[in-house]
């Protein structure tokens, strides 16, 4: 029986592969995908689902239109919701930190509070963060101690807490997925690779925060899609996934393999800068829960990525180039 997946966040770069991936790979009835925005342009929303009558975009804020989505969402009965919607930026939170557990945290309980007065909802799948178990020196598995270390990583904490007990108490059919650090085309510029790529094809230095020396562990957008589509179709309700890759990488090192795709010496590309308020040293994840479980792991290689990268930045330079590169901060 073909399904009906809702997408929240879907105007950013994770819920628009998400959605690509679900119209290529699921054969679904519909996928709605809902943001807080009116389209964005082409080089953000890569034309995902034009054409297609199986995709629709809507534009409701989850902070102040509960009741519109709600109203989509009992019109539409979607079988599988999966959320992106967040305040995100880690670096950001240490400002109007309330702005991130409005979103992350208050406004996602009310929607699921809604939700469980349905009877049509089969899987709620919440997208968490890696940054929640804070820097690390080993491989974090999801039992491991919570130590959130920016506003952002706390106001993420609550609602994966939030959900746990609704799922053990209530029986909320809902799973977490804590991916490390997404990639892909349509990344907003303020991210170290779309930024890297950007400043190399338009001749600009990128900073380098503390000479690149934290680690994080990286996917491609692609690849993060696939594990919510198998966890959707595959594991028990309630679990809580990892999904990133073996071993973490240096922003550093990133850049450098962002020099390297793009043709041009490490140097030309960087300068190095003071390092982010809260920066932690590494993101590390286990992810061999969700390889039992379901059978995924990434497939996608750093030098597949980066070309995509270089690809979608040379079609869209002429739009990219004159666009801003830093985080705003929005309701």
């Amino acid at each position: 029986m073909k399904k009906k997946y809702v997408v929240l966040g879907g105007g950013g770069s994770f819920g628009l592969h998400t959605s690509k991936y679900l119209l290529d790979h699921a054969d679904p009835e519909k996928v709605i995908s809902i943001g807080r925005n009116t389209p964005k342009l082409e080089c953000f929303t890569l034309g995902v689902g034009d054409g297609d009558s199986r995709y629709s975009y809507h534009a409701y804020h989850v902070n102040y239109e509960l009741d519109l989505l709600m109203e989509l969402l009992d019109k539409e009965r979607p079988d599988v919701i999966i959320n992106f919607a967040a305040q995100g930026e880690g670096a950001a939170s240490w400002k109007n930190s309330w702005r991130f557990f409005e979103t992350n945290c208050v406004a996602l309980v009310k929607l699921s509070e809604e939700l469980m007065k349905r009877d049509y909802l089969e899987r709620f799948i919440h997208i968490g963060t890696s940054e929640m178990y804070g820097s690390v020196d080993h491989a974090t598995n999801e039992d491991e101690p919570i130590k959130p270390s920016s506003p952002y990583a706390a106001s993420k904490v609550a609602f994966d807490m939030y959900l746990m007990s609704v799922h053990e108490h209530l029986k909320f059919p809902m799973n977490v997925i804590r991916p490390s650090n997404a990639y892909g085309p349509g990344q907003q510029l303020h991210r170290v690779i779309p930024k890297s790529i950007i400043c190399g094809l338009t001749g600009e230095k990128l900073p380098l925060h503390g000479g690149g020396r934290a680690e994080k562990s990286f996917i491609h957008n692609r690849d993060l899609a696939r594990a919510i589509l198998m966890v959707a179709d595959k594991a028990p309700l309630g679990k809580i996934y990892n999904v990133g890759p073996k071993e973490p990488t240096s922003i550093r090192r990133v850049v450098e393999m962002c020099a390297d795709a793009l043709g041009m010496p490490f140097e030309d590309l960087c300068e190095v800068t003071g390092d982010r308020l809260g920066q932690d040293a590494r993101y590390w994840l286990d992810s061999s829960a969700v390889k039992a479980d379901i059978g995924w792991e990434p497939e996608i290689t750093w030098e597949e990525g980066l070309e995509e990268m270089v690809e979608w930045g040379k079609k869209y330079i002429d739009v990219l180039r004159g666009l801003s590169k830093d985080f705003v901060m929005r309701a």
